[in-house]
């Protein structure tokens, strides 16, 4: 099935609720690595899924080190590319300005995110990087996939980082 061929502006569609799914298993991991919990995936239209990562800042100790980066980066290496034209990036949460420039520059043309980020969105929160005229590429952007899950994933990990901190 390929994503761009079908009318999928609907965050209720199958296809992004089951993607969704699959980056919701993704943040869950980082949940359990003590990580903020974002899961992002790369779907390619004849491959399927080639990329699947989560959150690793803590753990690698770096600060590039977000859920869609490293996607990126497992699906350029899986179609020895840079170029992402025909690929789809999921993600839990709305992409930040580092992570929308990212998806930009690998000219990824639909971005699908679950919650909004209102303190670092840049699809269509703060900013709208993926959409800038400016730029030399644009990203379609579907937003609010899942997006009650995935915000509750998000509330439960930073309500339990507050009570850790107060015992």
């Amino acid at each position: 099935m390929n994503p761009f061929d079908l009318a999928l502006t609907d965050p209720a569609h199958p296809f992004h609720v089951h993607h969704m799914e699959r980056a919701l298993q993704e943040a869950a991991v980082a949940a359990d690595e003590d990580e903020v919990p974002v899961g992002a995936l790369v779907v390619h239209p004849e491959r399927g899924v080639i990329a699947q990562a989560h959150n690793q800042r803590e753990q690698l100790q770096d600060p590039t080190a977000h859920a869609e980066l490293i996607a990126l980066t497992q699906a350029s290496a899986a179609l020895k590319s840079w170029r992402l034209e025909k690929c789809a990036l999921y993600v839990t949460l709305e992409p930040c300005p580092m992570c929308a420039g990212a998806l930009v520059q690998a000219r990824v043309p639909i971005v699908v995110y679950g919650c909004t980020d209102p303190k670092a969105g840049a699809c269509h929160t703060l900013y709208q990087i993926t959409s800038d005229p400016r730029l030399n590429h644009r990203c379609a952007v579907v937003g609010g996939v899942l997006a009650d899950r995935c915000a509750a994933v998000l509330t439960d990990f930073f309500r339990r980082k507050r009570e850790q901190g107060k015992k």
